[in-house]
């Protein structure tokens, strides 16, 4: 299948992008001189140590976080009409799930506040909540589901109104590997079946690598980027694959990357 993410607009551009936050001890600059193009259908994630901005970027992209230099649109937008167009869904690391509503109730609430009918509601649960593999779970409440399905659930509500992005801040940063493993998987196989494109954040070179498409290497603050690795590897992609040569040395240069940008530091 031809590759259309090279010709067609982009779908997030930053261009010399900077963001100070003015704290009590003076400023702090948590973004420095960001060039990013993300194309449609694109995985991209951000990858770096702690406090380098991987977060601050995708908040900014949603609107939560407004830069104090360069710019920066979504699907040709700022990102306030953007949001105002509900042209993302946003997964936070922890799930989030009101433990006094069901699975089913979570997810309609964005729905909810939308104004969709009951029936459209309905239709949209029942649809996401398949996606996600936990069809039969909506009358289940939070407390009665893994950390895991919890997390699917978060997910769910992120695609129930169907915007065209899936932000993702380290959703399954808190889950043991085999759980997380098997989440890798499960949210390659709804990218493909959904053709969103994905922002995601992570510690982990291996999700990293087994996931995107593009990678983007951040420096410790002010967060620059220092590497952006397009992916040589298949969309499809079993979990073996991260014992082939092709994925190791992606990892290198990724851990490569890292260094690098610690090595910069001031």
């Amino acid at each position: 299948m031809k590759d259309m993410t090279a010709t067609a607009a982009p779908v997030i551009e930053a261009k010399g992008l900077n963001l100070v936050f003015q704290t009590n001890d003076g400023p702090v600059q948590a973004l420095k001189d960001v060039n990013l193009t993300i194309g449609k259908g694109e995985f991209v994630s951000f990858i770096g140590p702690s406090g380098c901005g991987k977060t601050t970027f995708l908040r900014c992209v949603a609107a939560l976080e407004h830069p104090t230099g360069g710019t920066l649109t979504v699907n040709g937008m700022t990102p306030d009409e953007a949001r105002r167009k509900r042209a993302y869904g946003y997964v936070f690391q922890a799930a989030g799930l009101y433990p006094w509503r069901t699975i089913a109730g979570n997810i309609k609430l964005p729905l909810e506040i939308m104004g969709f009918d009951r029936a459209e509601q309905d239709r949209r649960v029942e649809q996401v909540l398949e996606l996600v593999e936990l069809k039969g779970f909506g009358k289940k409440f939070p407390w009665q589901l893994s950390g895991g399905m919890q997390q699917r659930a978060s997910i769910a509500r992120a695609l129930a109104f169907d915007a065209d992005i899936l932000l993702m801040d380290e959703p399954f940063g808190a889950l043991d590997e085999i759980v997380r493993d098997r989440l890798n998987e499960e949210l390659l196989k709804l990218w493909a079946r959904t053709g969103k494109t994905i922002g995601f954040v992570t510690h982990s070179i291996p999700e990293a690598v087994y996931l995107s498409t593009k990678i983007v290497v951040m420096s410790p603050r002010p967060g620059r980027i220092t590497d952006i690795i397009d992916s040589p590897l298949p969309r499809e992609r079993p979990l073996d694959i991260r014992d082939s040569r092709e994925f190791i040395e992606i990892a290198h240069r990724v851990r490569e990357g890292l260094r690098a940008g610690h090595g910069d530091e001031v």
